[in-house]
């Protein structure tokens, strides 16, 4: 959301751009207007109505601690979105209509809510400037805007993309992930191509949840034997620009295992950067040579990184994140800004599972230094990952800082193995609980509900 698994981040873009200088995303300008009348001044302002800043507000409201309009929200977006489904579209299971709200239903009225994107941070003065140039004052300011997908990172991308006839595709993108699974079902032979960047993403694990979901459409209908993978009528590829299947040595040692059993051919270190036709070339580490594949359908994950307006403040890293202390959520100069989600520095993964554990952390600590107390809440870096493998089956990655695996149900069974229960906790359960209370402030994920 402003705006992204949840992540997927989804909760993807949803997470929109709140400037126009951003590539497109999946947030649109709000026909709810913006608020031109009343206090402008508030105790704590959370820019950002993804999944973060409406957990983040929510659980503010409900501390009880607040009264009215003393917490703001600023969003331009017309529609939350709930971007880790948007992997079951790509696979045929849900629509993207089913997955998004209208914002200004989500936000409780004891909220002010902008309708409007942020032009500036006047950090010193403790005040944002809206983009109708409006000034809005805070004592406390949470910044969670998520991050943007750069289509235009891909030379010939957005082309693609646009072209109804072409066989390329994305799930990161609510104006793109309708054309995932109608390309799956047209593709009765040929090579497909499944591709990650290198870099951070949202939700590193969809990349290869879509193409298992593919590779599972394509042997039930006969055309893909994962036995005989040179026989058969589709050819399978994962064409990545890291090392490795994924970041928790625990789990990508699973993930190689399943790729070869299943046939698929893995290019590690390719990071794709133009498309020509139905030709992909992906550049290659330490000078070497770029590689050129022929496709007849490519999935693509284009780049991502933080919107503008964050990158280009004294909030952010050298990366363009906000600076945030990895265990408190402050930021590490502005004691009283904060930060979680994607566009925060956590060097966790960017999902909306991670969100459960930040948000109350963060909660609990900007309550305290408003109270002048010592912040004693931490974050571990949770975060989650639900693998997709096949229709009706997940693997669930679930870690903490440092790769260590860090499972709810590790108890109980392997959680490296797919499974039937942990796949309807994926499509079922998840996209419930996200509307029904984790946007409200009242989940906490693998703690369950908050108090």
């Amino acid at each position: 959301m402003f705006r992204s698994c949840a992540t997927l981040a989804a909760r993807a873009a949803g997470r929109s751009a709140m400037t126009a200088q951003t590539a497109p995303t999946i947030r649109n300008l709000a026909t709810a207007s913006s608020v031109v009348s009343g206090s402008r001044s508030h105790k704590v302002v959370v820019i950002g109505g993804g999944t973060a800043g409406l957990a983040i507000s929510h659980q503010l409201l409900r501390s009880g601690k607040f009264a009215q309009d003393d917490i703001a929200v600023v969003d331009p977006a017309e529609w939350h979105h709930y971007q880790p489904g948007w992997t079951l579209v790509g696979g045929g299971l849900k629509t993207k209509e089913s997955l998004r709200r209208p914002m200004n239903r989500l936000i409780d009225p004891k909220l002010k809510f902008y309708s409007d994107s942020v032009g500036a941070f006047s950090l010193e003065d403790n005040f944002i400037t809206l983009g109708n140039g409006d000034k809005v004052n805070y004592d406390q300011l949470v910044v969670a805007p998520g991050i943007t997908v750069n289509n235009g990172s891909v030379k010939g991308l957005p082309e693609a993309l646009a072209d109804p006839h072409s066989p390329v595709s994305s799930i990161y993108g609510y104006d793109t992930v309708d054309k995932v699974f109608p390309s799956i079902e047209k593709l009765k032979k040929g090579n497909a191509i499944f591709t990650q960047p290198a870099g951070v993403i949202k939700c590193a694990g969809a990349p290869q949840k879509i193409m298992w979901l593919a590779l599972d459409y394509w042997k039930r209908a006969g055309l893909y034997s994962p036995s005989n993978p040179s026989a058969s009528a589709v050819n399978i590829t994962f064409a990545t620009g890291l090392p490795s299947m994924f970041a928790v040595p625990r789990y990508s040692a699973k993930l190689e295992e399943m790729r070869k059993e299943r046939g698929v051919e893995g290019l590690f270190q390719h990071d794709l950067v133009a498309i020509d036709g139905n030709t992909a070339t992906f550049a290659r580490p330490d000078g070497q040579d770029q590689v050129t594949k022929r496709f007849d359908l490519l999935h693509v994950v284009p780049k991502m990184g933080p919107h503008a307006f964050v990158k280009n403040s004294a909030l952010a890293n050298e990366v363009g994140y906000v600076d945030v202390d990895e265990a408190t959520t402050r930021h590490k100069k502005y004691t009283n800004v904060w930060s979680a989600g994607d566009a925060s520095s956590l060097p966790t993964s960017k999902t909306a599972a991670a969100i459960t554990a930040e948000a109350p952390v963060l909660v609990s600590n900007l309550l305290s230094s408003i109270q002048g107390k010592d912040l004693v809440a931490a974050y571990d870096g949770y975060a989650s990952c639900p693998l997709v493998t096949g229709y009706g089956e997940v693997l669930l990655a679930e870690f903490k800082y440092g790769g260590v695996p860090q499972e709810t149900f590790g108890w109980l069974v392997d959680q490296t193995v797919p499974r039937r229960a942990f796949y309807h906790l994926k499509k079922d359960f998840f996209p419930w609980v996200h509307y029904q209370s984790m946007v409200k402030g009242t989940w906490g994920g693998p703690k369950g509900w908050l108090k």
